[in-house]
């Protein structure tokens, strides 16, 4: 029987983070990856399916799919129908960046 090697997260990601770029690729979809945990979260929180979302927002499961994918930054009033939809409120903040 093969053995099969795991690696542990933490070491993976300490192995991507020393590769060139990877850093600022991380920091430039920061924000898509943000939307997209909290979307999963709440939709799994309310036992909901993306096509039950996307239904009741009147589209497609697709574009719930690309936002929990963070292959889209949705606009502002996308959010807001989500938010409804879920029963959430959306909350938006600017976090200042210690000089």
């Amino acid at each position: 029987m093969k053995k099969l090697n795991y690696v542990r997260w933490e070491d993976y990601e300490k192995e991507l983070f020393k590769q060139p770029g990877f850093k600022e690729a991380m920091e430039e979809t920061r924000l898509e990856y943000e939307i997209a945990r909290a979307l999963i979260q709440a939709r799994i929180q309310k036992g909901l399916t993306q096509a039950q979302i996307a239904k009741r927002m009147k589209t497609k499961q697709s574009v719930i799919s690309r936002v929990e994918n963070a292959r889209t930054i949705p606009s502002l009033s996308f959010l807001k129908r989500l938010a409804k939809v879920l029963g959430a409120t959306l909350q938006v903040q600017f976090k200042i960046n210690p000089a």
